[in-house]
């Protein structure tokens, strides 16, 4: 979800007027989740998809061409058959429903334009917030922080009251969908949070394709390290940032939210155990350190020996990484990241077909 500021801020530097489509709701298996987005530059320009491309698609430009006309909101509701349905990338037959609403970024007056604003700050600051649009009726929305405040409304108090609170309990679960509230409306909620980070302590091999998988995967990365010659532009083109100093001096000043990920990859007792007694005090999401087993468990017993709990320390992969027969740098990174993304969405990493 966090794409949609990104592509906001392409977006301003090329097109005045540009539709954006939001998939707000899907019947049949669908390869996009709600909240996926297609934007169409009244100049021509495509950004996203809400489908993978097909009829539906080819649709929703068309649909996207006639709000920018008009400069009114349209709503689709497209019924696919199993030949459109295998096209689009769902397995069965089903429905797609999909608004499309027209923004002028260049005025600073634009309604939407400032709420995405607004929910990008707060993202910024590590919070979650819910865009809550009521469809079919006046298209009005109300931002919703995950504290409880909101700002706007659907047009009736009592329905924004059952917004707010369907909003802060799709906040806590991390879950974009349409629902039907009070008198039969139908309300899209979508949820926004902070940017998912990887933090990467020691600049080694298997660091450098962690950070190039993680940027192609969307997530901010930073790279740790006290020594330069190692944490580099030239070894490390695509990060976020760079840090070099005492590595648990940095991580002492870095912020952890539950959308970031730690990896410890200096294979050094120094940095490690340091390291790891700062971190496992966060909501980190995921912390994995890169060691061999018999390694890795002498640095957890070493911890607990500390006066760290156990409990704590059942948070640390050791070994970091699914069971993929990783032999390479690239590989292991690729096996680090999948039990990344598993841990935070609660997975088991098992394969699909079971």
């Amino acid at each position: 979800m966090e794409e949609v500021f990104d592509h906001l801020d392409k977006l301003k530097h090329t097109e005045r007027r540009v539709a954006m489509a939001t998939l707000v709701a899907t019947r049949g298996t669908s390869p996009k989740k709600e909240g996926a987005k297609m934007w169409v530059g009244q100049e021509g320009r495509i950004l996203g998809s809400v489908t993978i491309g097909g009829c539906v698609d080819a649709r929703v430009i068309e649909e996207s061409e006639k709000s920018l006309a008009s400069s009114e909101p349209r709503f689709l509701s497209i019924d696919m058959g199993e030949e459109d349905a295998w096209e689009t990338g769902f397995t069965c037959a089903g429905t797609v429903q999909v608004l499309i609403e027209p923004l002028d970024l260049t005025d600073t007056e634009d309604q939407i334009v400032n709420l995405y604003r607004i929910a990008r700050a707060e993202t910024e600051k590590g919070k979650r917030v819910a865009v809550a649009t009521l469809l079919g009726r006046a298209w009005s929305k109300m931002l919703v922080f995950e504290y409880g405040r909101t700002m706007g409304g659907l047009g009736d108090a009592a329905l924004d009251a059952e917004a707010r609170e369907t909003a802060l309990d799709l906040i806590s679960k991390r879950t974009s969908r349409t629902i039907a509230l009070a008198a039969s409306a139908e309300v899209f909620f979508e949820v926004h949070g902070p940017r998912p980070t990887l933090v990467v302590f020691g600049a080694g091999p298997v660091s450098m394709h962690l950070v190039n998988l993680a940027r192609e995967m969307g997530l901010r990365t930073i790279v740790v390290d006290g020594r330069p010659r190692f944490a580099n532009r030239e070894r490390f083109p695509n990060a976020s940032e760079l840090l070099i100093g005492i590595p648990s001096e940095i991580a002492e000043s870095l912020s952890y939210t539950s959308s970031t990920f730690v990896v410890l990859a200096a294979h050094d007792y120094k940095y490690d155990i340091p390291v790891l007694k700062i971190v496992l005090k966060t909501e980190a999401a995921y912390i994995g350190l890169l060691s061999s087993r018999k390694r890795g468990q002498a640095i957890l017993k070493f911890l607990e020996e500390s006066g760290i709990d156990a409990a704590a320390l059942d948070r640390v992969r050791v070994p970091t990484g699914l069971d993929i027969g990783a032999q390479s740098a690239s590989e292991i990174a690729l096996s680090i990241l999948a039990e990344a993304v598993a841990v935070r969405s609660n997975r088991p990493g098992m394969p699909l077909k079971r």
